[in-house]
């Protein structure tokens, strides 16, 4: 008895052991399957932000309004500033102290970017490096003092590019609470330690070009999300910042000209009755540009340097940032872009080494990104966009103004990849305005959703620039080479882009490559840009999280897109689909002779694959059925290739049980093709087949991703065409990023194998003596 009960104890541990495994082994393969829900990975809809991807019902954000004065020090290269700011407590929550951040602090001499620099010393090392290891600058804000609308002192604390403000009492909800900052900051020389502001300084006619941008203390981001967005500034992640109203007196030598978000207050004062004539005319330009101060008047400006200062006023509304650029060295020619009954001016602000190419293109590029951002996304809403010509390289954007490289050389010439990336940085940046600084996301987290959005939309605007616009990111072939490197060094699209060692192919190229993908291959381009405008439209004004996209691009295509977001924005997988392997096959009519015939052929040559592999027939001299004929029955005899009396008249019988449909069916001669797919990559993608056939002709066949939904690694499908197939290619247009081309095509060879139809399977088992017995 106790042996028996030890038996079946041993039995149910043996099988608890196999079903765990089991359970485990699904559970497993559920976790990787690529088309599970993103249920994690996203944040739980909420009264804030709901699960269509749209703002909820109680959605909030807080507004910071700036009053600044700030005066430019031309002989010290210094900003000083003094500001008001009126911060607005549009949260539920009660607030002890606000964060403002510090951005010039990444210069300071003792800043987190530079202790935590790294680097590596090779032979030669350039001179550059050097200098800026021994440049001995000292950045960073210096705050004279923090002070509560009366003029008492608050308590603040600076924590690297952070800074902590003590208010005296809490700040209720829906409240405001007004305070005063005063600093100054010296100005970094670009040339020597680069960064998105600074001056470039003309040694030839010994002027300066300043392009000036995080100058003040700017309050932090505080939203139901993060709490406050108080992560530091290191280099890489740029910026989150809330909107307010600016009104904004920038005071410079009187005879600069300046460049600066929003609407200037007070032409009058700062510029002649020709500048000011030149520039109401700009309204009136559609088509052309108007230069409000041309070369002539730029050159003879900057002669000789005056000692009088003025005051530029400019007002901003709804903006989350502010800029400006000033110069004596400045060309400046401007041109109206009309939405609807409303204008907004394109301009550029530019030294004459910037001319031709400047003067011939830097406005009207403005213009038209206006124009071509607006048609996938919302009106442009603000009254001006501005380029400005900066010496660093590349380019830097802010609310209404940008700040762009690229020059000729000294005799005027220029290249044509010169060209073209001058047209495409300020395209870029331009369009910029829409992503982040309306559709205001958080760069310092989520840099993908601004650079990765707006690069996609630059690719849009360089196509309606002009066909043959020399690209960088966008088709899907330009990410092939970063996406099949070592997964060492790959990190995800959400990764913060201070952590990433690679933001640009990220952010930037990949990101754009999988919205193009998304909108050419996966949606097709109605359906994207319902979504992508409405995504745009939602979100205007506002502050959007990454699950906000996702699932307003879901919620506004009726499309369940959680594999194309977890492999492509959570994952580091790679394309690479491949053909396996093809069969070719065609119906096999039942018509016995044809029957026979197929049969008899398919069993020779499996009789010959396996007759070569026996030794030599010439060896034997005679079988034992040779010897002895008694040993012959019925399958000696019988001859394969003879139709019997009975199969014509059960294939008589067959015919006419079938109806005038299935009849054609059987006669049609299609051809049929069972294409074996493999997923060596990991990404799932649509599967996309040309056919060429054996008379020239080709056909594209196009089928959604889901047909790795259930296995994501091999799948079969079989492909019905009334033409013979000779060769098959996947992914013929390159669309989906596949990283190996080289298994991604097939050469039908041979002649195909034959299936039958039935349709009913037979009741009888016997076999075929039994039935030729039988008919006998």
């Amino acid at each position: 008895m106790f042996k028996n009960r030890l038996f079946i104890c041993l039995i149910l541990m043996v099988s608890i052991f196999f079903l765990n495994s089991t359970v485990k082994s699904d559970q497993r393969k559920n976790q990787l399957n690529q088309f599970r829900q993103l249920y994690q990975e996203l944040p739980t809809p909420n009264k804030y932000r709901t699960a269509s991807g749209a703002p909820g019902p109680e959605y909030w954000q807080q507004r910071a309004d700036y009053d600044m004065s700030i005066e430019l020090d031309e002989n010290t290269q210094r900003i000083y500033g003094t500001e008001t700011i009126t911060y607005f407590n549009n949260s539920p929550e009660e607030l002890r102290y606000l964060w403002l951040q510090l951005d010039q602090n990444i210069r300071a001499k003792d800043s987190m970017t530079k202790k935590t620099g790294t680097g590596r010393i090779s032979d030669p090392m350039s001179f550059r490096y050097l200098e800026r290891e021994h440049l001995d600058f000292d950045g960073g804000f210096k705050i004279e003092y923090v002070k509560d609308q009366n003029g008492k002192n608050l308590h603040y604390k600076v924590v690297n590019t952070m800074m902590r403000v003590d208010l005296h009492s809490t700040l209720k909800p829906h409240s405001r609470y007004s305070f005063k900052v005063k600093w100054w900051f010296n100005i970094n020389d670009s040339s020597k330690l680069g960064g998105r502001s600074g001056f470039d300084y003309y040694e030839k006619d010994e002027n300066h070009v300043f392009t000036i941008a995080q100058f003040f203390p700017r309050l932090a981001v505080y939203n139901e999300t993060e709490g406050w967005q108080h992560k530091q500034f290191l280099g890489g992640g740029e910026f989150a910042l809330p909107f307010g109203n600016y009104n904004v007196r920038i005071t410079v030598p009187s005879d600069h000209i300046v460049g600066a978000t929003g609407v200037l207050q007070n032409p009058e004062e700062v510029l002649n009755a020709h500048q000011q004539a030149r520039f109401k005319d700009a309204f009136q330009a559609t088509d052309k540009t108007v230069l409000i101060v041309s070369e002539d008047e730029a050159v003879e400006n900057e002669k000789e340097r005056v000692d009088t200062k003025k005051t530029w006023f400019f007002k901003a509304e709804k903006v989350r940032d502010f800029a400006f650029a000033s110069s004596r060295k400045f060309i400046w020619d401007a041109m109206a872009v009309k939405f609807g009954e409303r204008t907004a001016l394109a301009m550029s602000f530019y030294s004459k080494e910037g001319n031709p190419l400047w003067g011939k293109y830097s406005t009207k590029a403005v213009a038209h990104a206006l124009k071509v951002y607006s048609k996938f996304t919302f009106d442009y809403p603000y009254p001006k966009a501005i380029s400005v010509l900066s010496g660093r390289g590349g380019g830097m954007e802010y609310p209404m103004v940008s700040f762009n490289g690229g020059k000729p050389e000294t005799d005027g010439t220029y290249s044509e990849r010169l060209k073209y990336s001058l047209i495409g940085v300020i395209i870029h940046e331009v369009g910029h305005n829409f992503f982040p600084m309306i559709v205001n996301s958080d760069e310092r987290q989520w840099a993908w959703m601004d650079e990765g959005l707006n690069t996609f939309v630059e690719y849009l605007s360089e196509q309606e620039w002009e066909r043959e616009f020399a690209v960088r990111e966008g088709p899907a072939y330009t990410i092939t080479d970063y996406m099949k490197g070592d997964k060492k060094y790959i990190s995800p699209i959400m990764t913060a882009p201070d952590f990433d060692l690679h933001v640009g192919s990220n952010a930037y190229a990949k990101t754009a490559t999988g919205l193009n993908i998304l909108r050419e291959t996966i949606l097709g381009r109605e359906l994207f840009d319902f979504a992508f405008k409405e995504y745009a439209r939602r979100w205007m004004f506002k502050h959007p999280a990454p699950a906000d996209f996702f699932r307003t691009m879901e919620d506004a295509t009726g499309l369940d897109l959680d594999w194309f977001w977890r492999g492509w924005f959570f994952g580091t997988e790679h394309v690479d689909l491949a053909v396996e392997n093809v069969k070719w096959y065609k119906v096999n009519t039942g018509e016995p002779e044809f029957t026979r015939s197929v049969k008899n052929e398919k069993e020779n040559r499996s009789r010959k694959r396996f007759i070569s592999n026996i030794r030599n027939k010439k060896e034997i001299e005679k079988t034992a059925l040779e010897k002895d004929k008694s040993l012959a029955d019925f399958y000696d005899e019988y001859d394969p290739l003879k139709v019997r009396d009975d199969e014509k008249k059960e294939y008589k019988e067959y015919l006419e049980s079938l109806s005038e449909e299935q009849k054609e069916l059987l006669k049609s001669g299609y051809n049929y093709y069972e294409v074996a797919f493999s997923n060596i990559g990991g990404m799932v993608m649509p599967v996309i087949v040309k056919f060429e056939y054996s008379d020239g002709s080709e056909e594209v066949k196009r089928i959604p991703a889901e047909i790795w939904r259930r296995y994501n690694d091999h799948v079969t499908k079989v492909f019905v065409t009334k033409k013979e197939v000779r060769h098959i290619t996947l992914d013929p247009f390159l669309e989906t990023a596949d990283v190996d081309t080289r298994n991604n095509t097939w050469t039908v060879k041979g002649k195909p194998d034959y299936f039958k139809v039935e349709k009913r399977k037979s009741p009888s088992g016997k076999n075929l003596m039994q039935k030729v017995n039988k008919k006998k």
